[in-house]
């Protein structure tokens, strides 16, 4: 094999990417560096193997790395790539035995995320986590099952999992209290999981409603929803740092006006930011927003290098401008896309066999037709989360000075409404607020709320979003009606209807 596509990081995006560039160049070289061993797995799926509802670690594999080797490609596991030299067109591994220079004709930087934890004084102590990747996932677990349990049998995933943590975490008494730092994705469906087990569930949030990006009438429904099932919400309030006791486990968080609680677990989920230090001394750029910056088909400013999931940004399709939304979809359909681009290119003779330029590896021998290129897609945002039978969804842009810093004249409207025929069994209230832009009418975003199927709807909106609709446009769309789904205005098309009609006075 020659001319070897080199992906950094074994999740989504990079094993989308390999696995697409196999099938359509069998006989090209796909190596794959993940620095851990886990590979293709669901980020989303661990707040409910925490919670019980996903029995074993493996559940959560989309492949399993012998899956991933079956498919022709060199998966290499615990390889850190330490290294770029775009000039050379090689990457610097770290391996179990040693460093060494891999050459690349193509590179995929699909390095992902990270959890933010710096901020809060004492994220170390022991039973202070993230819920980042499945160790962090089989550590809570383990944790919250009794001390006598054979912990690495209920947690699974024995061949590839951490087992000193599960052990060590196994044996710690299981906690009465949790502090979760933060109100987001993670926070809310932590909140959920750990309620499963009995805790006394505290959940701290620095602005004053969870859910931030889905706005107010989203998030008041999710805090009753949370409030009702148990959870005491400390809104607008920050935390500092976290206590410790003898043992360097946690003990008590203090928030910065002073408040304390005591606990003896703490998740801090307030975030994160994209993995990108490795190309802190190459010449490929970063957006505004710290992720690689790329253009409609992943590829980088470097020509040869691509970037994609939750390290790269992508063009938003209301705004037009790049945005980093780390989000699983994104992801995948990405690093599939620079795999298709990949696997179409072919290098001139000026291109060594061995895989980099024998001048320098200047690029010049890559040779690809721009109709062969495939775009990786815009993102609008997109997303939908729970907590408890409370579902919501949220898709491009609501927050009205966001939508003014991209030009527009932002207005929106809210509406509460049926999510089925109203004598049918089962009809649930549901909340649909959207927004547009007084003067062309054009919808900008929308979200929902509610406990009967309200959070799927929100896709009608993202495909409005993504056809550049006007509000008029939407309240015309043909959406399906029989009572046991939808009245007949579903309750997208009513908060359509009163938009539209609040643009029109």
């Amino acid at each position: 094999m020659t001319d070897p596509f080199v992906v950094v990081g074994g999740d989504a995006a990079g094993l989308s990417a390999a696995s697409k560039a196999r099938r359509e160049a069998p006989d090209r070289e796909v190596v794959v560096f993940e620095r851990g061993q886990w590979v293709s797995y669901a980020h989303c799926g661990e707040p409910y193997f925490v919670k019980g509802e996903v029995e074993k670690l493996e559940d959560l594999l989309s492949l399993s790395p012998e899956e991933v080797e079956d498919r022709g490609i060199d998966l290499r596991r615990e390889h850190e790539v330490v290294g770029v030299n775009v000039d050379a067109e090689t990457v610097g591994v770290q391996g179990p035995n040693g460093q060494f220079e891999q050459p690349y004709s193509d590179l995929l930087v699909a390095t992902g995320a990270r959890a933010v934890t710096e901020p809060i004084e004492g994220h170390d102590l022991d039973a202070a986590l993230p819920m980042h990747g499945l160790d962090c996932a089989a550590a809570l677990r383990a944790l919250l099952l009794d001390p006598d349990a054979d912990h690495l049998a209920a947690v699974g995933g024995e061949s590839y999992v951490d087992r000193e943590l599960v052990e060590r975490y196994g044996a710690m008494q299981a906690p009465e209290t949790v502090a979760i730092v933060g109100g987001g994705y993670v926070g809310v469906e932590m909140a959920e999981a750990f309620g499963a087990h009995d805790l006394d569930v505290h959940l701290f949030q620095r602005p004053e409603h969870v859910l931030e990006s889905f706005g107010e009438p989203v998030a008041e429904r999710v805090e009753a929803t949370l409030r009702e099932h148990g959870v005491a919400l400390h809104l607008g309030e920050e935390v500092a740092r976290l206590e410790g006791n003898a043992d360097g486990r946690v003990s008590s968080l203090t928030c910065s006006d002073g408040t304390t609680l005591s606990c003896e677990l703490a998740l801090v989920g307030i975030g994160v930011r994209p993995n990108t230090a490795l190309l802190a001394d190459t010449p490929i750029e970063l957006g505004a927003s710290g992720a690689v910056a790329v253009d409609e088909y992943g590829q980088t400013n470097v020509d040869g290098v691509y970037a994609a999931g939750d390290c790269a940004e992508a063009i938003h399709a209301v705004s037009g401008e790049p945005e980093w939304v780390p989000l699983g979809l994104t992801a995948n359909r990405a690093g599939r896309a620079v795999g298709t681009t990949v696997a179409r290119t072919t290098y001139d003779d000026a291109t060594d066999r061995d895989g980099h330029g024998g001048d320098g590896g200047d690029g010049g021998g890559r040779s690809l037709a721009p109709a062969d290129r495939e775009p990786i897609g815009d993102v609008a945002g997109t997303a939908v989360t729970k907590a408890f039978d409370m579902e919501c969804g949220r898709a491009g842009i609501t927050d009205h000075a966001e939508a003014r810093e991209y030009g527009f004249d932002p207005v929106t409207e809210t509406v509460t409404t049926r999510s089925r025929s109203g004598y049918y069994p089962g009809a649930a209230e549901t909340v649909v607020s959207l927004t547009a832009d007084r003067d062309s009418e054009r919808l900008l975003g929308g979200t929902i709320a509610g406990t009967d199927r309200a959070a799927i709807r929100i896709d009608t909106v993202a495909t409005a979003l993504e056809a550049e609709m006007t509000v008029g446009d939407l309240e015309r769309t043909d959406l399906a009606y029989a009572p046991p789904f939808s009245p007949v205005w579903d309750p997208i098309l009513t908060a359509a209807k009163v938009l539209r009609g609040t643009l029109s006075d």
